[in-house]
């Protein structure tokens, strides 16, 4: 005797919910499209045709929304944080997130990028730790903290840009009497939904070696040299070699550009707008394979034209003021704060930055995004709007 093959699923249990819908393009509800449908629930299926304007949108529509968070209050709260929270082994760093308003309370500023504030009190170690997801560290404020990197002690100061590849071990330690905070960005919610991450504990305490306090780490030693690769070099492995891109040099590209400019070489990427990509030495690529990292200089009075992109941005005023736009959405920002663009969405910026708020005499804009990832996908796109 023959017997059907008997699913494992009613359709009362099935997670797949559809309802049938009279509309353009859709089949006439009857009781056999009702009772096709309770078919393909119980078998857990769902038909292109239902879904089709959530899965293929003529544009991108990200779950994330636009979004600023002021770094006075992001500071005030770390510090609070810093006389309540332990920095050991259990929570192992303190670092707290920007959660973007419509992801659900999740620790992501945007699906694919995480952000945060962290914070170390005088003399506190963060232990050492690895992880696959891949990091760096941006100092807008105060110097102090030594990160030690493989074993490398390297200095953190304002402006100063600290890329680390995944799978490296790493701790911070600070050495001085005060305070010091930093963002860190990682691709935490790209490897998340990838469900690719790995991570380990390393050791409690780092050497005495470990807590020098050098100015220069062996990698910038190494690694430093504008337009020199060591023919000593290691094989290539991900990320780059260099464990921190110092402001000054940022500093100096970005008036050399505008310098450029006002003498009629051009040299900007806009008027009034200078820009650079931090770059691995060994090859000239991103720094990091999922992360991309960029510095801006807007000058005061000027206007960057609205540019869409897809991929998401994170960005941190360094100095400076002026008013970012983001789709719908516009703020006037200051020193600190930091607002998520996400994908697709225009943005632009204004710099109203002025001798009372600004050192360099414009809106300067740290910048980091997961433009490898797309590039690498071959889905990136750009437009600028009129």
């Amino acid at each position: 005797m023959t017997t059907s093959p008997v699913s494992q699923n009613s359709a009362a249990d099935s997670p797949v919910r559809l309802q049938a819908v009279s509309g353009e393009g859709q089949p006439q509800v009857t009781p056999a499209l009702e009772e096709l449908y309770r078919g393909f629930e119980q078998e857990l299926l769902v038909p292109l045709w239902t879904e089709i304007g959530d899965l293929m949108p003529a544009h991108p529509r990200s779950r994330a929304v636009p979004h600023v968070w002021r770094w006075e209050r992001l500071r005030e709260l770390a510090a609070q944080a810093g006389d309540l929270v332990p920095v050991g082994r259990g929570g192992e760093r303190r670092a707290i997130a920007l959660a973007n308003p419509s992801l659900g309370g999740r620790p992501f500023a945007t699906p694919t990028l995480w952000a945060a504030i962290q914070y170390l009190m005088p003399g506190e170690d963060a232990p050492e730790h690895r992880h696959t997801q891949h990091a760096f560290r941006f100092v807008v404020e105060g110097s102090g903290v030594w990160t030690v990197v493989g074993g490398d002690p390297v200095p953190m100061n304002r402006g100063d840009f600290l890329p680390q590849a995944g799978w490296n071990w790493h701790a911070h330690h600070n050495a001085t009497s005060e305070p010091m905070a930093w963002i860190d960005g990682l691709d935490i919610p790209f490897q998340y939904v990838t469900e690719a991450q790995f991570f380990e504990f390393g050791r409690d305490e780092i050497s005495d070696a470990e807590r020098t306090t050098p100015e220069r780490s062996r990698a910038e030693r190494l690694w430093g040299h504008p337009g020199l690769r060591p023919l000593s070099a290691a094989p290539v492995t991900p990320g780059s070699p260099l464990l921190s891109y110092k402001w000054e040099y940022t500093a100096a590209a970005l008036a050399d550009q505008l310098l450029l400019e006002k003498e009629g070489f051009g040299g900007t990427v806009e008027p009034g707008h200078a820009a650079v990509r931090y770059s691995n030495p060994h090859d000239g690529s991103d720094v990091l394979p999922t992360l991309r990292a960029e510095f801006h200089r807007v000058v005061r009075g000027a206007e960057t034209a609205p540019v869409r992109e897809t991929g998401s941005s994170v960005y941190q005023v360094f100095d400076g003021s002026g008013v970012v736009t983001v789709g719908d959405r516009s703020w006037t920002v200051t020193r600190g704060d930091l607002f998520v663009v996400p994908s697709w969405e225009p943005f632009s910026a204004r710099s109203e930055a002025g001798t009372t708020d600004s050192d360099e005499g414009g809106l300067d804009l740290f910048r980091f995004s997961d433009a490898p990832v797309f590039e690498a996908l071959k889905l990136n796109r750009t437009q600028k709007d009129a």
